[in-house]
């Protein structure tokens, strides 16, 4: 075959060579160049094709352009999806957060460095040499000096900068507050509050703290983006060489070794799809990273990740964010996280479960250590530093406490009240704030007090299971800034401070004394302690008397209530009536109902540690307050939607009726049943009341000093005996809350109409001028004071319209005898009942 034809054919060329062109082939007929069938059948085949080509080039064509459309669909599709989700105020699940009180400090305050070091240690405030950084401290114990550096927080009144303090302390007491930086003496500053909890009720299994960008250390955005995608700000929201590269080394591995997802590409996954392996779902991931990224600044997109990244477990929810993530790991916020810290963090994406520093330390240690090993090779860290970070240990808090103090009898109190004020679908909002009165100084000390004594009186007694419960408030606030529902203070069972509905016994006896103080009684004026026996409408007898079955004969007023002696008390609620001393029941804020029964007098009626609280906080403040509150501001969405004014109401009570029940009850802490505090504070001014209940089932004790109430009862839940009494009982977990918090001698203010008199030993009102043994100074209404022995020898009487300021003892208007209570006959008494009850 010539060389030239086979150069042609090889070309693909459809003609044989010039010969062809010129004659007929050597085998041809001689009638004319023939045509070869199989050039026919090329050129026929050559033509399909082209038209085949055209068809196909048209289906292409109308494919590219179904592909396009149905492109443009879907992306129309889920750029509705990520603008409908992603362009909501409410973007993320934001449980409430609760916040206790913030602690104020001022010169002269009442608070020792050892309870200062206890509040640093609850804000997670790190102890230092030097203190450079907020959230750090120095304690020089020798000189009673601190040095913290206060972190920045966002009060409900407004934010406050970081501030460098110098606090001073001499023994209990705070005597000097400096700015450390301008050296400017201060008269106040307050600490950040201590994170108490976190209610979630929109979505329990997600739990986050939102960040902002700002908020966030840029070592720990630069670490991120170096082992999570280092293109973040060069990419489209899709890195397809990384996709392409993570794909071929997986095949060749066998398994998943690496991940070429962006971190537009993660956001995507854990805010809009799941965690399903599928192309469908891969597919979505990328055209909805695109969009994302086609609409939002790289800023906008960091900080949504930052905040939507899952990191961990904590029980049934979430652990989602760097935010939440800082204080579920190390107990403080992120902006104090060192770089190991932060190392950790950004190891722990890649898996959660498997990292997880307290089920797998090793696995968590060595993720770490490489992200530390990354950091090192790319500049980031010095030589020094990379063995610095990689030599410490993780550093992780206790699981799941996340620096709150748990405080379940508290967080029953507070979520009743919101619910009372706001409705049951409060806290199911977005984004809400919650500054509460709770004080951690206080709660410390009255857990520590509880467990502390119930266990020393379990061991001395031999008597096992026993029960407590605490309530302790500001009296001049009507604020609860401790609560304590059980010995097992983390305990979030049975509340006993809401729940505990006991009989009180004589807590309730200053309501009755200080009603028949009101009508005419004085502190001196006698009454006898001797039998009584009342005919009750039924026909049953009713005999008080005291534990000890003694009586002793006429006696002193205010020494019968310090005593707390049981006959005096009843024979002065029946002269008063039942009736009047149930009304000094109301105005101290006893709403249930109360039969007029003369037992009623010694404390039969039943309530909870919270609602006796409740009644001396009233008590301490002539009754303008009626019920104490948990709450001080709330804040949702950056506005204040409730901030506690003062809600003083109206007296309901005389301010001389209680001044004279609250001067009793301090004669009561030196001579009567509170002497055990009288021991432990003998220079100090409390007020106390002790009560034992029927074969000694519960002890109370309510106290009073210069800033608290304080209530606690001892008792089983069971009802049975506790062989104690109201002094050797709750008292003592009364003393022992005392020692530890520190106390502030009660001051009391003697008011207008109240005048210091001497009484004789026959109970009467003698003159300023007489001078005889056994005569007792004590404090007298002088409205009620209806005569005066003159000159020792002889009596005296004032006329009731005689004006008061012609005579210290004159007499403002005169209260009518009421009936004498009856010793021994049973008809007198029955009669006397009915007088009082109206029957």
């Amino acid at each position: 075959m010539p060389d030239e034809y086979q150069k042609n054919s090889q070309n693909g060329c459809d003609f044989k060579t010039d010969q062809n062109k010129n004659g007929p082939s050597s085998g041809g007929t001689g009638k004319g160049p023939d045509k070869d069938p199989s050039i026919i059948d090329r050129l026929l085949t050559r033509i399909k094709n082209f038209f085949a080509t055209r068809k196909l080039a048209k289906l292409f064509l109308k494919v590219g352009l179904a592909s396009i459309a149905l492109l443009a669909v879907l992306f129309i599709y889920f750029d509705s999806v990520v603008l409908s989700k992603f362009e909501v105020d409410d973007r993320w699940v934001l449980p409430a957060v609760v916040y206790s009180r913030p602690l104020e400090l001022y010169p002269d305050q009442k608070l020792s460095i050892k309870q200062m070091e206890y509040e640093l240690n609850l804000l997670k405030y790190r102890k230092v040499q030097s203190p450079r950084n907020p959230g750090e401290y120095a304690i020089n114990a020798k000189n009673e000096k601190v040095v913290v550096i206060r972190r920045p927080f966002e009060f409900s009144d407004g934010a406050e900068d970081k501030m460098s303090l110098l606090l001073q302390f001499s023994g209990q007491r705070v005597s000097k507050i400096i700015n450390a930086d301008t050296m400017q003496e201060l008269g106040y500053v307050r600490m950040d509050p201590v994170l108490l909890d976190r209610i979630n009720r929109i979505d329990p299994s997600e739990d986050r703290i939102f960040l902002s960008l700002s908020e966030v250390p840029k070592s720990l955005i630069s670490t991120l983006l170096e082992i999570e995608d280092r293109s973040f700000y060069s990419n489209m929201g899709v890195n397809f060489f990384a996709i392409a590269r993570a794909f071929i080394k997986n095949i060749v591995a066998g398994h998943v070794v690496e991940g070429g997802s962006t971190i537009t590409q993660q956001l995507v996954k854990n805010y809009f799809l799941n965690s399903e392996k599928s192309y469908a779902r891969k597919f979505k991931e990328i055209m909805m990273a695109l969009i994302m990224n086609h609409r939002y600044t790289k800023e906008q997109i960091l900080e949504a990740y930052l905040n939507e990244i899952y990191l961990g477990q904590n029980g049934n929810a979430g652990i989602y964010g760097f935010g939440l993530a800082s204080y579920f790991y190390f107990g403080v916020p992120v902006s104090e996280l060192t770089i190991d810290q932060q190392a950790l963090l950004v190891g722990i994406i890649k898996g959660p479960s498997y990292y997880d520093p307290w089920r797998h330390p090793e696995n968590s240690l060595s993720r770490r250590n490489t992200v530390l090993a990354v950091l090192h090779s790319r500049g980031y860290l010095s030589d020094a530093e990379y063995t610095q970070y990689s030599a410490r240990p993780l550093g992780v808090i206790k699981r799941g406490t996340m620096n709150y103090s748990k405080t379940p009898a508290f967080m029953g109190v507070l979520k009743l009240e919101i619910a009372s004020r706001f409705g049951s679908d409060f806290l199911s909002g977005n984004g809400i704030k919650i500054f509460t009165s709770l004080d951690p100084q206080a709660q410390q000390a009255a857990e520590h007090a509880v467990s502390s004594e119930l266990n020393k009186i379990e061991k001395e007694t031999g008597r096992k299971g026993l029960e407590a419960a605490m309530v302790v408030s500001s009296w001049r606030t009507a604020e609860v800034s401790a609560v304590v529902g059980s010995r097992t203070p983390q305990y979030e069972g049975f509340n006993r401070v809401l729940e505990g509905r006991r009989q009180v016994g004589s807590i309730i006896k200053p309501l009755v004394y200080m009603t028949g103080f009101h009508n005419g009684i004085h502190l001196g004026t006698l009454v006898k302690d001797t039998p009584l026996t009342v005919k009750l409408s039924s026909g049953k007898l009713w005999q008080p008397h005291d534990d000890d079955n003694k009586f002793r004969g006429p006696i002193p007023t205010h020494i019968a209530m310090a005593k707390s002696l049981n006959v005096p008390t009843v024979r002065i609620g029946m002269r008063v009536g039942l009736n009047h001393v149930l009304e000094s029941m109301r105005a101290v804020g006893i709403k249930q109902d109360i039969p007029l029964y003369p037992s009623m007098l010694l404390g039969t009626i039943e309530l909870t540690p919270y609602e006796v609280n409740s009644i001396y906080a009233s008590l301490a403040t002539n009754g303008v307050y009626q019920d104490l509150t948990t709450l001080r501001t709330i804040v949702k969405d950056g506005e204040i939607v409730y901030e506690r004014k003062d809600n003083r109401g109206k007296p309901t009570l005389d301010e001389r009726d209680t001044y004279l029940t609250l001067y009793v009850m301090t004669e009561a802490t030196k001579i009567g049943t509170g002497r055990r505090i009288g021991k432990m504070f003998p220079n100090v001014n409390i007020a106390t009341k002790t009560g034992t209940t029927n074969d000694n089932r519960d002890t109370w004790t309510v106290g009073i000093d210069s800033d608290e109430v304080v209530s606690a009862w001892v008792g089983f839940d069971d009802n049975r005996s506790t062989g104690l009494f109201g002094s050797s009982g709750a008292m003592r977990v009364y003393g022992a809350y005392l020692q530890t918090r520190g106390v502030n001698s009660l001051e009391l203010r003697k008011p207008d109409g109240v005048k210091f008199v001497n009484f004789n030993n026959q109970g009467n009102i003698v003159s300023d001028s007489c001078r005889m043994s056994g005569m007792s100074l004590l404090p007298a209404r002088i409205d009620k004071i209806r005569y005066v022995e003159d000159n020792c020898d002889g009596v005296r009487v004032y006329s009731v319209d005689k004006p008061a300021s012609q005579s210290d003892s004159a007499t403002q208007g005169a209260v009518p005898k009421a009936p004498a209570a009856s010793d021994s006959s049973s008809s007198r008494a029955d009669e006397l009942e009915r007088q009082i009850l109206g029957n």
